[in-house]
């Protein structure tokens, strides 16, 4: 009775109004053109501006709360209606109808920016690391695995952008895998992938359900939990490698963070051979690419991505939450701090653990854990 599709608004003729009922973060990101935004749990106080004599359609998340308004005021006489599917069914339509062929137009666009202008920072580093750290041999089959944030998505295109200009030698599977994401988080993943023509494999999993069980934080369960799925699944698939989107920034931060918040010097490598999955390799193409360029290409072909996709922290989502708070988040601040002093900053940190002279320290481990001390040789070095 108080249903309508998108389609039986669009093509309703009669003068209308329509509201958009999410909360305003949202609807300052995207809504229908023309519609009004009065957050569904502000409507009743707002009907001032409910315009009585027209149509009324309610774009809703997923039109639940659309739906309780419509029983609430259409015994009252407002010939009201909820959107079938709420926002998310405009959002299935516009790319259906109105996107294909700009999408087609803005994913050359895409391409173009980071074969074109932005090739020194992300193209030539970018292939950069694969030939330095010997990432990519004949015969691979490589799980790229997109999370849905700026820093994977990218990655997923310059490896299409190195099969179609470069190496061809190996096979790709642009791997995603849904943890439990809210709906405009995978809404949003599926989007991009769309615009930017990436051929996506999406597995599901409840990894946020487990870990919302969990005592304190559970971001280090969460984390292994979800790296452990994708080596499954990449294996399953046949890949002898996976590739993460870690980036330059990430790598200086890690250091950081190894020797002040965890009395260590140690990075993140740019490979590893699995422990766990037998046969398998994690490798970080993005390695020596700068965050701010990423995040420069990202704001000049205007794409957004989700920030966090965490379903437990909603505040870190892709309505425009941080890390703020977090360790990393204190370590990109000093950082910053001393890059104002001295530009030269960044690029020694992340040297200092490739100058690494074993006769200067007091004490390291070899890659079998065995505890080296200068003293155990100390005497003997007189003679």
């Amino acid at each position: 009775m108080y249903t309508k599709t998108i389609e039986q608004m669009i093509s309703d003729s009669s003068e209308k109004q329509i509201i958009d009922i999410r909360e305003t973060k949202d609807f300052n990101v995207d809504s229908y053109e023309g519609a009004v935004n009065i957050p569904w749990n502000l409507f009743m106080d707002n009907l001032d501006k409910v315009e009585k004599e027209k149509a009324i359609y309610l774009l809703c998340y997923n039109g639940k709360h659309s739906m309780e308004i419509c029983e609430e005021l259409g015994p009252l006489g407002y010939k009201i209606y909820s959107i079938e599917g709420g926002f998310y069914s405009y959002i299935r339509y516009k790319i259906e109808h109105f996107e294909a062929a700009e999408n087609e137009e803005r994913c050359k666009d895409i391409e173009r920016s980071i074969i074109k202008k932005f090739r020194p920072q992300l193209w030539s580093q970018f292939t950069k690391a694969i030939n330095t750290y010997e990432l990519i041999k004949e015969g691979d089959k490589i799980a790229v695995c997109i999370s849905g944030g700026k820093d994977s998505m990218l990655m997923a295109k310059l490896f299409q952008e190195l099969k179609r200009h470069g190496k061809n030698n190996f096979d790709v599977v642009y791997l995603v895998m849904n943890p439990g994401y809210n709906d405009i988080n995978y809404e949003t993943i599926l989007s991009n992938a769309r615009l930017m023509n990436i051929p996506i494999t999406v597995f599901e999993s409840d990894i946020f359900d487990i870990v919302a069980n969990e005592d304190g934080s559970p971001c280090y369960l969460c984390a292994r939990m979800r790296r452990g799925a994708l080596y499954s699944k990449a294996k399953e698939l046949g890949c002898n490698k996976i590739a993460l989107g870690h980036h330059y920034d990430d790598v200086i931060e890690t250091i950081l963070m190894g020797m002040l918040y965890g009395g260590q010097i140690q990075t993140m490598m740019p490979k590893l051979h699995s422990t766990n999955f037998e046969g398998l390799e994690l490798i970080r193409p993005l390695y020596l690419v700068r965050e701010e360029d990423i995040i420069k290409w990202m704001n000049y072909n205007k794409l957004k991505f989700i920030q966090c996709a965490c379903r437990l922290t909603e505040s870190c989502a892709s309505c425009g939450g941080t890390e703020k708070g977090s360790k990393r988040a204190e370590i990109k601040s000093y950082i910053r701090e001393l890059r104002e002093k001295s530009p030269f900053i960044e690029a020694n940190i992340f040297k200092s653990v490739e100058n690494v002279h074993l006769n200067a320290l007091i004490c390291y481990k070899d890659k079998d854990g065995n505890r080296h001390h200068f003293l155990d040789e100390y005497d003997n070095d007189q003679h």
